[in-house]
């Protein structure tokens, strides 16, 4: 075999390589799109489990409190220390309560949140669905009649989509809080020049763009959730591979869409 011939037969195979890849690419997403289609289908056509669409809610909302609550205030604790120490160098620490709660509402608030739920609801979701998916229960569930996406992925859709926004809204409290103590009480603010420094420059379209993305990463985290625990194979260790996956594309989503709604908002 010739030089020349060893190298077209490198090539060959690294460009079926990239074929193959890009084949599964959009492979997979053609699955996730036909799967969200049918969600969503799902979401709004009946019949409703409410009982179900409320206990995921209490499981998302109420037990992720404690969690996002605390990841809120020590974040809102640092970012006025951070930002007092750098704008103290442009005698600009008037500015701290402003970048506090503009920071809190439009980034740090969803997108945080969205990652403490992504590691905790998320890796659920996927490991009870990927359980049920390996042990047949989701063929019983058609045996008995009772779809399985009206059962198993709509209520948690519906849950993640309500509940999340719900969950930011406290998490921006919680962060401005944070940030109020150590301002007043380190830093030597006035509290009330602190307060009214807080909401002089905070606008409505601050307060709706962070509970748009929250809306948006919660859909995120449910549907990979349901998504990767749906189609979860092979046991045990198919059910930890899909936990991994549902998490990591979560974290992934959260981030994408994350630029893709603060693009929407306030690009000019």
């Amino acid at each position: 075999m010739t030089v020349s011939s060893r190298e077209d037969g490198v090539i060959i195979r690294v460009l079926a390589g990239v074929g193959r890849i890009f084949l599964n690419f959009l492979a997979t997403v053609g699955k996730l799109s036909m799967f969200t289609g049918r969600a969503l289908m799902h979401c709004v056509t009946p019949p409703f489990y409410f009982r179900l669409v409320l206990r995921q809610m209490v499981d998302i909302g109420y037990y992720s409190l404690p969690v996002v609550g605390m990841t809120a205030i020590f974040t809102g604790m640092v970012l006025a220390l951070q930002s007092y120490s750098g704008f103290s160098r442009f005698s600009a620490e008037g500015a701290v309560a402003t970048v506090v709660v503009l920071s809190m509402t439009r980034e740090l608030g969803p997108v945080l949140a969205g990652l403490m739920v992504a590691g905790r609801i998320g890796a659920s979701m996927a490991a009870e669905i990927g359980t049920m998916r390996v042990t047949d229960q989701v063929d019983a569930l058609t045996t008995l009649s009772t779809n399985p996406f009206k059962y198993l992925v709509a209520p948690r859709l519906i849950a993640g989509l309500t509940m999340m926004p719900l969950l930011v809204l406290v998490a921006d409290i919680i962060g401005v809080f944070g940030g109020f103590l150590i301002g007043v009480n380190k830093l030597g603010f006035n509290p009330a020049n602190y307060l009214t420094q807080t909401f002089e420059f905070l606008e409505v379209k601050d307060v709706v763009s962070g509970l748009t993305k929250a809306a948006a990463f919660g859909f995120v985290i449910s549907l990979m959730g349901c998504y990767h625990g749906y189609n979860s194979r092979g046991g045990a260790q198919g059910v930890g591979t899909a936990t991994i996956n549902a998490v990591v594309s979560s974290l992934i989503l959260i981030l994408i869409f994350n630029y893709i709604i603060t693009e929407m908002f306030f690009a000019r």
